[in-house]
C-alpha cells in the first residue's frame, strides 16, 4: 500500500524533509570546501602583499590588497550562508515533529526568507531555486517573486576599499605601510626593491587565483 500512494501522490511528507535536509548537508560541505580554498588563497596573497609592500611596491600591494578586502567579505557572506543552511535544517526538523500532529507540512515564513536570501549566493543559487520550488509545491513556502532571485552586486566594496585597504596594509606590514597613502605612492626604493615587471607577474598571479574563487 505504500508504494501504491508513493507512486500515486509522490513522496511521503517526512521523505520530503529528509531529502531536502540531505541537500542542505549537501551544500553547506561545498561551502565549507569553498572557504577552506578561499583561506588558502588568501593566505598566499597576504604574504603577497607584505612582500611586495616591504619591496616599496605600493602601488601593486594596494591592488592586491583589495583582492585580500573582497575575499575577506566573501568568506563572511560563505559563513553566513551556512549558518542560513543550518537555520533551515532546524526548521525542516521542527516540521517533521508537526507532521506527526498534523500530518501534512506547514507554511513557514522563515523557511521562505531563510530561502529567499541564500538564492542570492552563486555558490548554491540553483541547488535553493529548486528546492524552494519543491518546498513551495509542498505548500512550506509561497511563490518567490522575481526580483529576489536576482543577484545582487556589492555596493559596499569601492565605498569601503580604501579604508579596508589601508588597514589590512597597516596591519600586514605591522605599522609600516598603513598611511602609505593613495594609490601610485611609493615608498622610499630599498636596494632589493622587485623590478617592475616581476612584482607585477606576482601581483597579477595572486589577484587571478582570488579573482577565480571570488567569481564562483
Amino acid at each position: 500500500m505504500q508504494t501504491i500512494n508513493r507512486f500515486l501522490y509522490g513522496p511521503t511528507p517526512e521523505e520530503r524533509v529528509r531529502a531536502w535536509q540531505g541537500k542542505l548537508r549537501s551544500e553547506s560541505r561545498q561551502l565549507d570546501r569553498e572557504m577552506r580554498q578561499l583561506e588558502a588563497a588568501t593566505a598566499k596573497a597576504r604574504t603577497t602583499v607584505k612582500q611586495l609592500a616591504t619591496k616599496g611596491d605600493v602601488k601593486s600591494a594596494r591592488i592586491l590588497a583589495k583582492e585580500v578586502v573582497r575575499s575577506n567579505k566573501q568568506k563572511d557572506r560563505l559563513s553566513v550562508s551556512k549558518a542560513r543552511l543550518g537555520s533551515i535544517g532546524t526548521q525542516l526538523q521542527q516540521q517533521l515533529a508537526m507532521v506527526k500532529v498534523t500530518g501534512s507540512l506547514q507554511k513557514s515564513t522563515e523557511i521562505m526568507k531563510l530561502s529567499n536570501s541564500l538564492v542570492k549566493l552563486p555558490q548554491i543559487s540553483q541547488a535553493m531555486r529548486e528546492m524552494s520550488m519543491e518546498m513551495t509545491k509542498a505548500g512550506i513556502m509561497e511563490e518567490m517573486l522575481e526580483d529576489t532571485l536576482q543577484m545582487d552586486e556589492d555596493e559596499e566594496l569601492e565605498e569601503e576599499a580604501d579604508a579596508e585597504v589601508d588597514k589590512v596594509l597597516f596591519d600586514l606590514t605591522n605599522g609600516k605601510l598603513g598611511l602609505a597613502g593613495s594609490v601610485g605612492t611609493e615608498l622610499p626604493t630599498s636596494q632589493d626593491q622587485l623590478e617592475d615587471d616581476e612584482a607585477e607577474r606576482v601581483m597579477e598571479e595572486a589577484r587571478k587565483q582570488l579573482n577565480g574563487l571570488l567569481s564562483g
